[in-house]
């Protein structure tokens, strides 16, 4: 005797759909999630103040790549680490060689891009020596001597034969560490987003 079972609907075939569906539904749930956590973080550092460069260094990728996965993983990083981890822990910063920080004030400008320039910098930009002034009672200061403050604020050389608008302007304010305040929050939005992935894979299995 020879017998043939014949499953109607095919088990066989359904299993395969069904391991498709999951495949799709983590995957795109994960890529999902990676974008939002990307968008959420840049919109955080961006309402802080910090600028419009730091939020550009936000990245994210998913995993595997081209193609869909049950274990699929969304990865979301800076290229900028360091400095956002500064401003997401708060942290104290020294010099590295000991001496002193140099923190540019208003009248220092900027160079290109917006960057802050060193002391250094700013002498072989400006064309004038910084004057290193010691306080007692307060941080010591690098200032230009005989300089003009233009309508931008920003001390350049003077070329008053008179001496009519010269000032002594502080560039550097010099300090021997600073401490950074916490000013971001980004495990709130990782663990918000970590919360959603659930229901974004049970939406798109039964979207499938």
């Amino acid at each position: 005797m020879k017998l043939k079972m014949d499953f109607n609907p095919d088990l066989v075939g359904l299993l395969k759909d069904e391991i498709k569906a999951g495949e799709h539904a983590v995957t795109a749930a994960m890529k999902s999630a990676g974008s939002e956590l990307k968008q959420a973080w840049r919109a955080q550092i961006t309402s802080t103040g910090l600028g419009h460069r730091l939020p550009r260094t936000i990245r994210n990728r998913t995993y595997p790549k081209g193609k869909d996965s049950i274990d699929a993983a969304a990865f979301v990083w800076s290229n900028a680490p360091e400095i956002l981890n500064a401003h997401d822990c708060g942290v104290r910063i020294r010099s590295k060689s000991g001496f002193y920080l140099a923190i540019p004030t208003e009248a220092a400008g900027k160079g290109r891009g917006g960057a802050r320039l060193t002391p250094g910098e700013w002498e072989q930009r400006r064309g004038m020596k910084l004057r290193f002034i010691y306080r007692r009672n307060g941080p010591s200061l690098l200032a230009a001597e005989k300089a003009r403050i233009n309508t931008r604020g920003t001390a350049v050389t003077s070329r008053s034969k008179t001496g009519r608008g010269q000032v002594s302007a502080p560039i550097f304010i010099l300090v021997p560490q600073v401490k950074l305040r916490k000013r971001l929050d980004l495990a709130r939005d990782a663990e918000r987003v970590a919360g959603m992935v659930p229901g974004l894979i049970v939406a798109g299995w039964m979207d499938w």
